[in-house]
């Protein structure tokens, strides 16, 4: 009996992801392996979802040592840490009220850290400025994003509002957007072209939901998560011309613009391309934009702390964002997310480190990305768009029709069931497509490559002997 038929669906009324379920597995799997129950495998590899931290990558020794001296100040008398850690340590506990950590601090954020944020900002963009009043903290962006999207949803006796999304989409949005009460509007990304975003793909969308729900805004990633597509300056453009005509507001995950390899690709920001259009765009377009500790270079995840930039927003929207103090981010969180935007200058003594270090998780990222795409082209019953940013590939399973009838007797969809038997069979843990929103008609799984090498090679060989095992079974 297949093991995901334990599971219930729904604890209490709450749907549970198929992500939640698999995971839920791998952690029974892992038990069972440490129990000495017999398995193919010494270890269970989840790469299903972006933790570099969890799947064996180092984090920042610059960042690690000067959060050691904020939560533990004896350590600013320490020799043995370079003098410009403890300089930065004590910039930043004089920036935290009464001097601690453990301090409360404002709700918007530690002024400070807003500070430099602005300064990271204008740095990025050449120049295009920027204000601490616009910038907000939160416990990690997906917290700042569910903030917004609670904000859009309207009373029961109104027209539900309604949130153009990209399919696929990142795996945790679609629970997100329901759970405040707004409706997920689906506009596909067009695979064959790269996962690239289409303007009549957009009116379609647009199109099929006015007259039921009360479009309000439209999400986008940028680097595509779990798509690894870069727009460029023409389609982010295309897309800002779209949301002014059709008076939507702009929510734009930037978390991954750290991790841009695609040949002749360039991260841009959203915000910059609107400063440089004509005055009919930059001043009106309701634009929010997210960033996060759990870029691809810091990948804090653990320490909850993010941001969002509004421009052209309401004051009292903005009022309203800034007095939700349950959103607020933890201290240490926002002191790492400083010094990921503010990191050690030419000259410093922690410089030479923190750029190699940052050199090496770019490098690592790149190579399995081009790695794991040759791969999985050269498997029968697979095909793969090259990605040209952030830390997924997405590959797309052809898969027979005897397995997916197979699924469909068990109730579940054909990827999530091809990601059980290779999770039972061969110890590897993918995102199941479905939860991304794929194509009824098309299956894909979601591999993280923010790895290892060693870990990314091991999953690759496991995931071969499994689909070629499979081949097997359904000739």
């Amino acid at each position: 009996m297949s093991s995901l038929q334990h599971v219930n669906p729904t604890v209490r009324g709450i749907r549970v992801s198929p992500q939640s379920v698999l995971q839920s597995l791998a952690v029974r799997i892992s038990q069972e392996v440490t129990q000495g129950v017999p398995k193919p495998f010494k270890q269970v590899i989840d790469v299903s979802s972006g933790d570099p931290h969890k799947s064996g990558l180092k984090p920042m020794s610059f960042l690690r040592q000067v959060l050691a001296v904020c939560v533990y100040p004896e350590l600013l008398n320490n020799e043995g840490l370079s003098l410009d850690v403890r300089l930065r340590a004590q910039r930043l506990l004089e920036a935290c009220d009464g001097g601690s950590v453990g301090s409360y601090g404002q709700s918007s954020g530690v002024p400070h850290v807003k500070q430099s944020i602005v300064e990271f900002i204008s740095r990025r963009d050449a120049g295009v400025s920027s204000n601490t009043e616009h910038i907000f903290i939160s416990p990690g962006s997906q917290v700042a994003l569910r903030i917004i999207v609670i904000l859009l949803a309207r009373g029961e006796e109104e027209t539900q509002s309604a949130v153009l999304t990209p399919m696929p989409c990142p795996h945790t949005l679609p629970m997100l957007v329901e759970e405040a009460g707004v409706k997920l509007v689906p506009y596909h990304l067009i695979e064959e072209q790269g996962w690239a975003v289409d303007l009549d793909e957009l009116h379609r969308a647009l199109k099929a939901a006015r007259g039921r729900y009360e479009p309000r805004a439209m999400y986008i990633s940028n680097p595509g998560n779990p798509t690894g597509h870069v727009q460029d300056r023409k389609s982010i453009e295309e897309v800002i011309q779209f949301a002014a005509a059709e008076r939507l507001l702009l929510l734009v995950d930037e978390v991954y613009q750290d991790s841009v390899y695609g040949p002749d690709k360039e991260f841009i920001s959203y915000k910059k391309v609107l400063s440089e259009m004509n005055s009919e765009y930059s001043e009106t377009v309701e634009l929010i934009s997210f960033h996060s500790l759990s870029s691809t270079c810091m990948g804090e995840c653990g320490l909850r702390a993010g941001y969002m930039e509004m421009v052209n927003m309401d004051p009292e929207v903005k009022h309203t964002v800034y007095n939700m103090r349950s959103a607020h981010a933890p201290v240490t969180g926002q002191l790492a997310l400083e010094l990921m935007i503010n990191p050690p200058t030419p000259g410093e003594p922690s410089y030479d480190k923190y750029t190699q270090e940052i050199l090496l998780i770019q490098a690592t990222l790149s190579q399995n990305a081009r790695r794991a795409w040759q791969f999985l082209n050269d498997l029968p019953w697979m095909s793969c768009q090259p990605a040209m940013g952030g830390i997924y590939l997405y590959p797309r399973l052809h898969l027979p029709s005897e397995l997916i009838e197979q699924a469909k007797m068990l109730g579940m969809e054909a990827d999530v069931l091809y990601c059980q038997k290779l999770l039972e069979e061969e110890g590897v843990c993918l995102g199941a497509g479905s939860e991304n929103g794929q194509d009824d008609q098309r299956y894909h799984v979601r591999l993280c490559v923010l790895a290892p090498p060693a870990t990314v090679e091991e999953v690759l060989a496991r995931l071969r002997t499994f689909h070629l095992r499979l081949l097997d079974r359904f000739p």
